[in-house]
């Protein structure tokens, strides 16, 4: 999968599932940003930076997240997220496939973080005088034409994250500190999704938590959310299957249970659309970048 460039061209841009042109590229662009329609999810490193006006405010894992003005926020992209509130005017965006994220061999508690669902925000007094022209220069870069400017870009942005990391690791992710009830109601539901998504799940206890009766429970998700609780529960399944196939040697077979699906074959019949490859050829196609040594003595299957 490769996506398509987008370099100063929409002011009304914001995090787009693109069609990719070929694989392991990086992109850029920038642009104001517009509320997501529903939550999704893509196999990249997604780095964001507002550059201009006030807070982006993403669902994000289960949790609010806020990115503010001059913040710099790194995450791994196949956790659900959706931009439900902005008053950001101008944001910078950078995407980096999973391939080359996981081949930088970055820190294994960054690793881990990451691929966990914990974003990186810097604060915005933690912010760098070069970041602003520095995320302009690397959208040119990818849409460049010579590989010597696309090696320099992806170097920096390499090093961009890894000072990131400096600054966050052990510190926790910033959270929303707003107050508006319905977001509340269905954080209180997204939040128990991303506590619980590994056990048998139905609607009803979904609602529970909050304290709704189910129906009128899934009617605020999905005005919120824009998606179904089936869906967005499915979704952080698949993340967890992403992330376990890559980071562990467990069979398929335990990965699909460990994920919370309650069959293999419902596990391959979400899998395969959504990540485009069955999971052993997942496996095959990115365990080498995150973990080398469990490739060795590797079963023809995946496993």
């Amino acid at each position: 999968m490769i996506w398509q460039v987008f370099i100063e061209q929409s002011e009304n841009f914001v995090d787009p599932q693109l069609p990719r042109l070929e694989p392991s590229s990086l992109v850029g662009w920038s642009g104001r940003p517009e509320l997501m329609g529903a939550p999704h999810q893509h196999d990249d490193l997604e780095i964001n930076l507002v550059a201009e006006g006030g807070t982006m405010l993403y669902l994000f894992g289960g949790e609010p997240l806020e990115v503010g003005p001059g913040s710099v926020a790194a995450f791994w992209a196949a956790v659900p997220h959706q931009l439900a509130a902005n008053s950001a005017t101008r944001v910078h965006w950078v995407y980096v496939p999973f391939a080359t994220f996981l081949g930088w061999g970055l820190p294994d508690s960054l690793v881990s973080r990451l691929l966990s669902g914990t974003p990186l925000v810097s604060a915005p007094s933690a912010a760098l005088a070069t970041d602003p022209g520095n995320f302009v220069q690397w959208a040119a870069d990818f849409a460049s034409d010579q590989p010597e400017r696309h090696q320099i870009a992806m170097l920096e942005v390499e090093a961009r994250i890894r000072r990131l990391a400096l600054t966050q690791l052990g510190e926790p992710a910033h959270r929303y500190t707003g107050d508006d009830p319905a977001l509340r109601r269905v954080l209180g539901m997204v939040r128990h999704i991303a506590e619980h998504f590994r056990e048998p799940l139905t609607v009803a206890d979904i609602a529970d938590a909050v304290q709704l009766h189910p129906n009128y429970a899934m009617a605020q998700f999905r005005k919120v959310v824009c998606t179904t609780v089936v869906d967005y529960l499915t979704q952080f399944r698949l993340a967890e299957a992403r992330r376990l196939l890559v980071t562990t040697d467990l069979p398929v077979n335990d990965v699909a249970a460990a994920a919370g699906f309650g069959s293999v074959s419902r596990f391959y019949t979400a899998f395969t659309p959504v990540c485009g490859m069955p999971p052993a050829t997942f496996r095959r196609e990115y365990r080498g970048q995150a973990r080398p040594d469990l490739d060795r003595g590797r079963e023809p299957d995946g496993r």
